[in-house]
């Protein structure tokens, strides 16, 4: 199975459209489960808890697709991230969304994430589970009715994290501590390998000015940019030349965002 994801995304954040949807991410709109699935799986249709989140006021505004190979296509863990339509709630540099993940192959639950989008990068933050929720369902119900009122009660304590993000910027790190972080960010990214192609302080460079700071959230900002979008060149263990890759998986996108928002938090003072 091919790491590969379909993606689609709008660039001011407006409403994308089921049609958008539907290119992008094919497998949400499945009518039926895969065949191969066990006995007990409970189709939960994706299709219809868009629909129900958009009735309610919640506009997509990304989708992915993992790309499998063969039959399992249209039926593949799917990722569509959603905004509250109408609300301008920010958080210090970013906006609260819903991320909603699926599939109809039994390769994953019904699951409903709190997250961030980061205007200045364009570069969606998932949120640790147990501060700001996250809501799992497996294929053994319908669950239509309990999404809207799911993804109210995550939006509401996104809210916190306001609090969260204020003390991260109050948080001043030591050099010797941002290059810690930097490389546990590069023993989670290259897990299993002795060898890293860069040396953790390249994480710490840099994209744009207002990311120059050494509080935790600048620093936290370049290093998650920087492992997530990847383009930092550096040289295999042979000494070839090579270019870290951007994370489109949607697992290693969930993993490494959740983990290093978990390290974050642990640098955070009193």
């Amino acid at each position: 199975m091919s790491n590969i994801i379909q993606t689609i995304s709008s660039r001011d954040r407006s409403s994308l459209s089921l049609s958008d949807l539907r290119r992008s991410a094919p497998a949400a709109f499945a009518s039926n489960r895969f065949e191969r699935t066990g006995g007990d799986y409970v189709f939960i249709s994706t299709e219809q808890l868009v629909r129900a989140l958009m009735d309610a006021g919640f506009h997509p505004t990304e989708a992915r697709q993992r790309h499998s190979r063969g039959e399992r296509f249209g039926y593949a863990r799917h990722m569509i991230r959603f905004r509250q339509a109408g609300e301008c709630i920010r958080i210090v540099d970013c906006m609260p969304e819903i991320i909603l993940i699926n599939s109809h192959d039994a390769s994953s639950s019904y699951q409903l994430r709190g997250g961030l989008y980061r205007f200045v990068c364009a570069n969606g933050l998932f949120l640790s589970l147990s501060e700001f929720g996250m809501i799992r369902v497996p294929h053994r119900g319908n669950v239509l009715a309990a999404v809207i009122e799911g993804a109210q009660q995550i939006t509401k304590r996104m809210i916190g994290v306001r609090g969260t993000i204020e003390r991260m910027t109050r948080t001043e790190l030591e050099p010797s501590v941002q290059c810690a972080f930097a490389q546990r960010a590069l023993e989670l990214r290259y897990r299993g390998l002795e060898h890293f192609p860069f040396d953790p302080g390249r994480l710490l460079q840099a994209r744009r000015a207002c990311d120059q700071g050494n509080d935790l959230w600048s620093v936290y900002n370049k290093v998650q940019e920087n492992v997530i979008v990847g383009g930092i060149e550096g040289r295999t263990a042979l000494g070839r030349r090579t270019v870290s890759r951007r994370i489109n998986s949607i697992d290693e996108d969930l993993r490494l965002n959740l983990a290093l928002w978990q390290e974050a938090m642990a640098l955070i003072k009193p």
